[in-house]
């Protein structure tokens, strides 16, 4: 208990202290994004990983906290995955390549042991979009890292409830150094994630959806991640159905996800985090609890037609051809960063 807490404090306070040096080296470089007319830096998805492999290695190294094989896998794993997204925030890396190495890693997570061969690859699907459509959440100041942060704490309360307890560590530790992030990355955003951050974050999260559900009933385990990452999904939903209805091609960059369309709207961009991150938290209690056993795998379909409700909703927000205040803008050094 005692650990957990000072792992916590030690994540949160590095990843701060890493965001704010890793700021000003982005800024001399010119790793940077324009958003709300001004240069941001690109550097915060290191900050997160460093600090939380820093921690979660500390107390496997020491046996305060052993991650044991599995959470050290994934750990691993996501760091690999964390150093792909930098080299894409950095420079151009083809989808195909991303998503090769992504499959890669998440082959090496996934417990085919207890999965079998035909779910396993399935879990690896999963992994490969969950992680994916997680960068597509770094469209706007505070949104990845307040929906990774809830998603975190809640799938931590799963680990620990399955007596997972090196991936509850992970998890918690992950969680306290997103919240460190925040304090530089909450709007206006003074560092933003990146596909660095996006990757490390929906990887580690997915994989671990995978690992705490992996010996339940299948409608169960799908339920429950369902309800974890159901803000991502809807996200990459809407884009899609959006873009395809407008003719436009799949990766051309446009403003259209969750947030730009709640602007279009006239809220706020702290009023937008906020209600994603509480559309998050509602999905992620809601799979927290189907993994207790305190509701049905069936609740999952009321947060599915919930999603599908906002989807609908927003898809009838013009996004095309319009402009509001604070439209992300890509930066001269970094060409094009299509979603």
């Amino acid at each position: 208990m005692l650990y957990g807490i000072a792992a916590a404090l030690a994540a949160l306070f590095l990843a701060a202290l890493l965001a704010a040096l890793l700021r000003t080296l982005a800024l001399r470089l010119g790793a940077v994004e324009r958003r709300q007319g001004r240069l941001v830096a690109l550097l915060g998805g290191p900050a997160v990983i460093v600090a939380t492999a820093l921690v979660a290695g500390a107390g496997d190294w020491t046996d305060v906290a052993p991650l044991g094989p599995a959470a050290g896998r994934l750990l691993v794993a996501g760091v690999g995955v964390g150093v792909l997204g930098l080299v894409a925030d950095l420079r151009p890396v083809p989808l195909a390549v991303r998503a090769a190495v992504v499959t890669a890693a998440a082959a090496l997570s996934v417990p085919f042991d207890e999965l079998g061969l035909p779910a396993g690859f399935v879990a690896v699907g999963c992994i490969v979009l969950v992680a994916h459509a997680f960068t597509s959440l770094d469209h706007a100041d505070g949104v990845m890292g307040t929906v990774a942060v809830v998603t975190a704490f809640a799938l931590s309360g799963c680990a620990a409830a399955e007596v997972m307890d090196g991936v509850a560590t992970l998890l918690s530790v992950l969680a306290a150094a997103l919240t460190g992030f925040l304090m530089h990355g909450w709007p206006p955003a003074r560092i933003v994630p990146g596909r660095c951050g996006g990757l490390f974050a929906g990887f580690v999260l997915a994989s671990a959806a995978v690992l705490v559900h992996a010996g339940r009933e299948a409608g169960s385990g799908v339920g429950a991640v369902f309800a974890l990452t159901v803000v991502a999904t809807a996200d990459v939903v809407l884009v899609l159905v959006s873009r395809q209805r407008a003719g436009r091609p799949l990766r051309c960059g446009a403003p259209d996800h969750l947030v730009h369309r709640l602007r279009h709207l006239g809220v706020t961009p702290q009023g937008a985090a906020v209600l994603v991150g509480i559309t998050g938290f509602a999905g992620a209690l809601v799979g927290m609890l189907i993994d207790l056993g305190w509701v049905g795998a069936a609740t999952a379909l009321w947060v599915a037609g919930g999603a599908a409700v906002v989807v609908l909703v927003l898809l009838r927000v013009p996004v095309y051809g319009t402009s509001f205040p604070g439209k992300p803008q890509v930066s001269a050094y970094l060409r094009v960063r299509n979603r």
